[in-house]
């Protein structure tokens, strides 16, 4: 199997960071869409192990509340019946705590 470099592996990062979509990365790289997922996942993994060990025991005392909304397939008034009611098909909620002095997403 081929393993991407740390140099390609910093251009896509800097890519999807900057807000680029996978389908332009992939252009602006040469790399391949799926390899491209499986970075971003294996990125995601790595994130989540970094801030379990090392964001312990904070002393955020100043939290504030959002909401994200967005939809997936379709806005909620516009789902098709046969869809309505499956999970994941139209409105979407993502509720965050954000630590407002350091600016920590709160897990």
């Amino acid at each position: 199997m081929n393993k991407l470099n740390t140099e390609d592996r910093a251009r896509i990062v800097s890519c999807l960071v900057e807000g680029n979509s996978l389908r332009a990365t992939t252009r602006i790289t040469g790399i391949h869409r799926t390899t491209i997922m499986k970075l971003l996942a294996d990125l995601g993994t790595a994130c989540a192990e970094y801030q379990d060990k090392t964001l312990r025991n904070l002393k955020c005392t100043n939290i504030q509340a959002d909401e994200i909304w967005n939809f997936c397939y379709a806005k909620q008034q516009n789902v098709p019946k046969a869809m309505k009611g499956k999970f994941g098909i139209g409105d979407v909620w993502t509720w965050v705590a954000i630590c407002a002095d350091t600016k920590l997403v709160l897990t």
